[in-house]
C-alpha cells in the first residue's frame, strides 16, 4: 500500500484571499481628475488652443470639446459649426456615398446675412390637417378656436361685425326652411339636438355633409343621420316624476323650489323596474344634463311630471302639433247643470281663443275626470270657474299611454324602454 502526501504552495492561499488586481487601461480618462471645461471664445479675443484628447475621450464626453451644444447631428457635428450652416437643396446631386439629397429645410441658426428662403410651394407643413367638408367631424382633427373662435369669416376676410353683415348681405335663400326645424317637423329631433348634430358634423342633406348651423335646404331633401348621433340620443333619460304640493315646474319662482330637485338617488322609486333587472340602471349626475320639464303643473297641483333629455319626447308633449291626451282628477265644490258640464266638454274660450274639445265627466260625488289635449296656463281650474265650481284638488294620473300608477309622492322613476308617449 501506497501514501502520497500532498502539500499546498504559500501562493495559493494568498491567491485564494486577496481581490484580483483590475489592469489600469491607458485608453480611459483619469476619472480622479476632473474633465476640462469647454472655452467658447468672445468676439475679438484670440481663441485658446485646445489640447488633443484622445479619441475615446472626446466620444466619453461630447460636451467638453463642443461648445456646450447639447444637440448635434448624427454624425457628432454641431448645428452650428460653418459646414452645418446650409442643408442641402432637393434639387442638388446625390452625394458621393449614393444616399440621396436630404430634403430642403432653411436653418435659422445660420450665421450668414443672406436673406430667409422661401417656404416652397405646395408643401402643408403644418401638423394639423386641413379640415375637410368630405369627412363628418368626428373624423376630422379638433378644431383649435383662433380666427374661428373670433369670428373670422374666410370668406370675406373679416372678423366680428363686418363679417356678420357681409354674411348677411349675401344672397340667402330666405324661401327655403332652415334644416334643424325640417328636422325637428320630420320627429329625428328637437331644434336644439338638430343644431348639436349639425355642428358636430352628423347631419348629411342629398349626400353632402352640413355643418353651418342656420342652413336652409329644401323641405324634400334626403337628410341622414350619423350613427354617432342615435347613440348619443339613446343615451338621454327621461324621468316620471310624482310632482308634490308645493314645488315648481320650471325655475324656481317666489321661494318655491324647482321640482328637479328632487331627482336625486335618496328620491327613487325603490320599486323601479329598471333598479330589479340584470343590469340596473344606476344615477348618475350627468342625467342631470339638460334634464327639463315637458309640460307644466301648477305649484297648488299634484301628479305626474315629466322631465327628459330627449328633445323628440318634449316635441311629443309640447309641441305646437301635440295631440297626447292628458288625464286629471279634479275634487270640485259647488253645483253643476247639464248645460254647464257640455260646454265644459266643448264650448269655453280662454284668452279669445276657442279651447279644444275635451272629455269631463263624473269620477264620483266631488270629483270630476278631465281628458285634455291641451294644456294652457291654469286651464282646468279656469274652465271651472267659468261654470260656478271652485277646484279644491287637482292631480294628473296620465299622460298618454303612461300612467303614474303606484309612484309615491316626491319619488321618480326612469321611462322604461317599451313605454312610448
Amino acid at each position: 500500500m501506497t501514501t502520497i502526501k500532498l502539500t499546498k504552495k504559500p501562493g495559493d492561499a494568498l491567491a485564494a484571499t486577496k481581490a484580483p488586481v483590475r489592469r489600469t487601461d491607458p485608453a480611459k480618462r483619469d476619472r480622479t481628475v476632473a474633465p476640462p471645461k469647454a472655452h467658447i471664445p468672445k468676439e475679438g479675443s484670440p481663441a485658446r488652443e485646445e489640447k488633443p484628447t484622445a479619441p475615446r475621450e472626446r466620444s466619453a464626453n461630447p460636451s467638453a470639446s463642443k461648445a456646450g451644444q447639447r444637440n448635434h447631428r448624427h454624425d457628432g457635428s454641431t448645428y452650428n459649426s460653418p459646414s452645418n450652416s446650409t442643408r442641402r437643396d432637393p434639387a442638388a446631386p446625390q452625394a458621393e456615398d449614393g444616399k440621396p439629397a436630404a430634403k430642403w429645410y432653411p436653418d435659422r441658426s445660420a450665421t450668414t446675412n443672406e436673406p430667409r428662403q422661401p417656404k416652397p410651394p405646395g408643401i402643408d407643413t403644418r401638423t394639423t390637417p386641413r379640415a375637410s367638408r368630405e369627412e363628418p367631424q368626428y373624423r376630422q382633427a379638433p378644431r383649435r378656436g383662433g380666427k374661428v373662435r373670433d369670428g373670422y369669416d374666410a370668406e370675406t376676410a373679416q372678423y366680428g361685425a363686418a363679417a356678420k353683415a357681409a354674411y348677411k348681405s349675401s344672397a340667402i335663400p330666405t324661401d327655403l326652411p332652415r334644416l334643424s326645424k325640417v328636422m325637428a317637423e320630420r320627429g329625428i329631433c328637437s331644434r336644439r339636438e338638430a343644431d348639436e348634430w349639425i355642428a358636430n358634423g352628423w347631419v348629411m342633406v342629398d349626400g353632402v355633409i352640413t355643418d353651418t348651423l342656420g342652413s336652409r335646404i329644401n323641405p324634400e331633401a334626403e337628410i341622414i343621420i350619423s350613427s354617432y348621433a342615435y347613440e348619443t340620443q339613446a343615451e338621454s333619460v327621461t324621468i316620471i316624476l310624482h310632482k308634490p304640493v308645493g314645488y315648481v315646474s320650471g325655475q324656481a319662482e317666489d321661494g318655491y323650489q324647482p321640482a328637479i330637485v328632487l331627482v336625486h338617488p335618496d328620491n327613487q322609486w325603490e320599486d323601479d323596474p329598471l333598479l330589479h333587472t340584470h343590469q340596473p340602471k344606476q344615477f348618475e349626475r350627468r342625467f342631470l344634463q339638460g334634464l327639463a320639464p315637458a309640460g307644466r303643473l301648477d305649484i297648488d297641483s299634484t301628479g305626474m311630471l315629466v322631465l327628459t333629455q330627449d328633445g323628440r319626447v318634449a316635441r311629443r308633449l309640447i309641441g305646437e302639433d301635440s295631440d297626447v291626451e292628458k288625464e286629471y282628477l279634479v275634487r270640485v265644490e259647488g253645483q253643476l247643470s247639464d248645460v254647464d258640464m257640455k260646454r265644459l266638454n266643448h264650448g269655453l274660450s280662454l284668452d279669445g281663443e276657442k279651447l279644444k274639445p275635451a272629455k269631463v265627466s263624473w269620477q264620483n260625488e266631488d270629483q270630476l275626470r278631465f281628458v285634455l289635449r291641451e294644456g294652457k296656463k291654469r286651464q282646468i281650474r279656469r274652465m271651472c270657474e267659468m261654470v260656478g265650481l271652485h277646484v279644491v284638488g287637482l292631480k294628473r294620473v296620465r299622460i298618454g299611454s303612461i300612467n303614474l300608477g303606484k309612484l309615491p309622492v316626491g319619488q321618480w322613476r326612469y321611462l322604461r324602454p317599451e313605454e312610448k308617449f
